[in-house]
């Protein structure tokens, strides 16, 4: 179902759950209080219609329609538009997943337009409606928990990729399957440069938040909040840059290593082929004499020498002990 949760908040308490988005427009205007619509996939007529309730920028409605954006941060008058992409890491896949979010910020509402299974804002909505004085906040707060929900699930990724790094690096200089490694390598550094992209952009996007802060009138206590998010958020960029750095730096040796595997097996194949065209010259020079004077022919040198058949016997024997020993000088045997 699209509507996964609609709810009106006074002072930071639920005060009313409307179940259509006609009833949540009508008692926002009637309580003066805060509207906290949660969509998943919604279909066009229902962004239309929250679009046009709250005269949300089309250029934000059509992102949010579309999807496929980068993680941005944009102000189109008293309304933030955030376009975040939140992550998973996948045990039994050992890879990671991405998401979308969507969320709509005014005075007055927040609309939550998810994309994908993570994160799950029923914890943000609970973690809220436990803490009534930072809801109270208004939108901001619900965007700022929005954030550090999306921020806290990036941790199990850093944690998953970080342990397939490790796996790696003890494949490096094992046994395993170069093609297999490779690709292992290129496929986790893929995933590591689109959680690069999903990551890079928070830090600016809540650096202009918190610039924003005094203009808009953000709750001071709010903006330390986000500043603690900003703290992890650059701990994390900094960890997905160790990281890219560290799998450029495997696919180099695992390259390296590969030369130089290829370039082993080269020179012992060479040093076959020495040893066995060594010992082939070494056959076919006696095999030549021997084979000259089969040939039976009436008139041939020496055939009515006595001393010839040993003399065919040594020249035989000679050269076959000469060329060993050549080949032996040269290292080929």
């Amino acid at each position: 179902m699209p509507i996964i949760d609609n709810a009106i908040y006074r002072e930071g308490v639920r005060v009313q759950t409307p179940h259509t988005l006609d009833e949540t427009y009508e008692l926002t205007a009637a309580e003066g209080a805060m509207a906290w619509i949660g969509l998943y996939r919604p279909t066009d007529a229902e962004l239309a219609s929250v679009a046009d309730e709250f005269e949300l920028h089309h250029l934000a409605v059509e992102d949010a329609r579309k999807g496929h954006q980068r993680a941005k941060l944009e102000r189109y008058g008293h309304t933030l538009f955030v376009a975040l992409r939140p992550a998973r890491y996948l045990d039994a896949e050992e890879e990671v997943e991405f998401g979308e979010l969507h969320v709509f910020v005014g005075d007055d509402f927040v609309i939550t337009i998810r994309h994908s299974e993570a994160p799950d804002l029923a914890n943000v909505r609970a973690r809220l409606e436990g803490n009534p004085e930072l809801l109270a906040l208004g939108p901001e707060a619900v965007l700022y928990a929005v954030l550090d929900e999306v921020v806290d699930e990036y941790l199990p990724v850093v944690a998953g990729l970080e342990n397939d790094i490790d796996e790696i690096e003890d494949q490096l200089f094992g046994e395993d399957d170069d093609e297999r490694l490779a690709r292992r390598i290129y496929d986790l550094s893929r995933e590591v440069i689109d959680f690069q992209r999903a990551v890079h952009p928070l830090a600016e996007m809540l650096e202009a938040l918190l610039k924003g802060g005094d203009r808009y009138g953000v709750d001071v206590e709010l903006q330390r909040s986000l500043r603690d998010v900003l703290d992890h958020v650059r701990r994390i960029v900094d960890r997905a840059d160790s990281y890219r750095a560290l799998l450029d730096n495997a696919l180099q040796v695992q390259s390296t290593l590969v030369t130089r595997a290829m370039t082993r097996t080269s020179v012992e194949q060479n040093e076959q082929m020495k040893k066995i065209t060594s010992w082939a010259a070494i056959l076919f020079a006696p095999s030549l004499v021997g084979a000259v004077y089969g040939m039976n022919f009436r008139n041939m040198p020496e055939l009515d020498w006595p001393l010839g058949y040993p003399f065919a016997l040594a020249l035989m024997l000679g050269l076959g002990v000469g060329l060993y020993a050549i080949f032996k000088w040269r290292r080929w045997l």
